[in-house]
């Protein structure tokens, strides 16, 4: 019986310290992706600093490089738009060349008695060219337009993501933050239950030396003061593991002392009904949000594919200055100047199933980010349920740890005085401490459980 319990208060005490730090795993899990720009924040100076849970959120999200890059992610869809409507404005364009020819015979025509030949065709090897272009798609049958109107979707899709990388770096600053809370109170748990134990082995120590104690209750205390030991240095060894991950996840150096303004006990949160916060998780999700404005941009990407085999009219309008020039009758190896206005239409009557079949492409895609979005839809009125029944199992464990606390500290007070009354044995005063020590864990591990459902909850409903 003493050595499961023992053996359980090892497991509790570990737990404890990673309740929630083990929890921040999948989306919550802060990565840095090669080649991303991060978005720093101002570096934090040596000395000290006292955290409060907006304070590590706020520290978290300047210090991400996730969220860095989906910025940059979204900077780019911006500028996407800028390309798709450019592609209905006109470009001009400065043309200029040069082509050496073969010699030819000139061609001349005789002239008169008086007058010398005029020649038609003389011999210019060199030829130099150029040219003001100017080229303006006057319409496209949609093409541009849908376009555009794709990639604007894509730029809120991305807006979307930077919206989800926030909401998963406030979990996992939360997760951290909470993480440290509870690996401090372990310690302070530990130290208690080491403060008891230390004071039992004096009074154990008394009575041997008054003659009223066998040596080996003195050992029996001696090795639960070890033991206690050894838990004590697992509690600090999870505390600094908590700081480290607290001080990756904010961006906080090394030699910056930290200190927490925060305790794991607060006020009772309101939990409102399982269809309300539904309907406030699909409302304010942004991964669903991103996944309709993808769901609309593959839509007008296909309304622009399908465009393809429609007609084009574009105006075209140029100015040349070439030596020769071909325009200018008779040719002859001078400068000279020409220029061009006019309509061109383009309907392509064929292309061998191309459009057809990039048509069929593209509604694949949109039929399959359909599915996407209807499995994140399922997907989500599992996880309200899941995150909404988590929280309401630890508010109902935390009653139910404080009564335990209670009683075992009871029990624990009349069985230290039943000892120094003589009734009864060194052992049960060390089955009354251990049963305190596991439920003082108990409540810790049920207040780290209630902060980190909540924390996932508000992830959960998009907060």
């Amino acid at each position: 019986m003493r050595h499961t319990s023992s053996s359980r208060i090892a497991f509790v005490a570990v737990t404890a310290a990673l309740a929630i730090g083990g929890a921040g795993g999948g989306r919550a899990a802060a990565q840095a992706p090669a080649g991303s720009a991060p978005q720093q924040g101002p570096p934090a100076a040596s000395g000290a600093v006292t955290l409060t849970l907006p304070d590590a959120i706020d520290r978290a999200l300047r210090a991400s490089h996730r969220i860095g890059e989906f910025r940059a992610r979204q900077e780019a869809a911006t500028a996407q738009v800028s390309s798709r409507a450019a592609a209905d404005m006109p470009t001009l364009s400065l043309l200029g060349g040069y082509m050496r020819t073969n010699h030819v015979d000139e061609y001349a025509i005789p002239g008169g008695l008086l007058k010398p030949p005029t020649v038609i065709y003389p011999d210019v090897p060199d030829n130099w060219r150029t040219r003001l272009d100017l080229q303006w798609p006057i319409y496209t049958f949609g093409r541009v337009q849908a376009l555009e109107r794709s990639a604007r979707s894509e730029v809120t899709a991305a807006d979307k993501d930077v919206s989800t990388s926030t909401a998963d770096i406030r979990l996992d600053a939360a997760r951290a933050f909470w993480a440290l809370v509870t690996a401090k109170e372990s310690m302070r748990v530990v130290g208690e239950a080491l403060g008891l134990v230390e004071a039992h082995l004096r009074d154990v120590k008394n009575m041997r030396d008054a003659g009223l104690l066998a040596p080996n209750d003195v050992l029996m205390v001696e090795a639960r003061r070890s033991r206690q030991r050894v838990q004590s240095i697992e509690a600090r060894n999870m505390h600094d593991v908590a700081e480290a991950d607290l001080r990756r996840v904010t961006g906080l150096a090394p030699e910056v002392a930290i200190t927490i303004d925060a305790v794991l006990e607060g006020p009772p949160a309101d939990l409102p009904a399982y269809d309300r916060l539904l309907a406030d998780a699909r409302a304010g999700r942004s991964e669903r949000q991103a996944l309709q404005a993808r769901v609309d941009a593959i839509g007008e990407r296909r309304t622009a594919v399908a465009a393809g085999l429609k007609p084009t009219i574009a105006l075209a309008a140029g100015f040349d200055y070439a030596r020769p020039n071909p325009r200018i009758f008779p040719r002859s190896a001078e400068w000279n100047d020409s220029w061009d206005v006019g309509v061109n239409v383009a309907w392509p009557l064929w292309d061998g199933g191309r459009v057809k079949a990039d048509v069929t492409e593209v509604s694949a895609n949109q039929r399959a980010m359909e599915q996407r979005l209807a499995e994140f839809d399922s997907v989500l009125e599992f996880e309200v349920k899941q995150r909404r029944l988590d929280f309401e199992a630890a508010r109902e464990a935390i009653r139910a740890a404080t009564d335990e606390v209670t009683s075992a500290a009871e029990a624990a007070r009349v069985v230290s005085e039943r000892f120094k009354a003589g009734l009864v044995t060194n052992t049960e005063v060390l089955d009354a401490q251990q049963a305190l020590l596991v439920a003082q864990f108990d409540r810790t591990r049920a207040l780290a459980s209630t902060r980190l459902a909540e924390a996932r909850l508000d992830r959960a409903l998009g907060r």
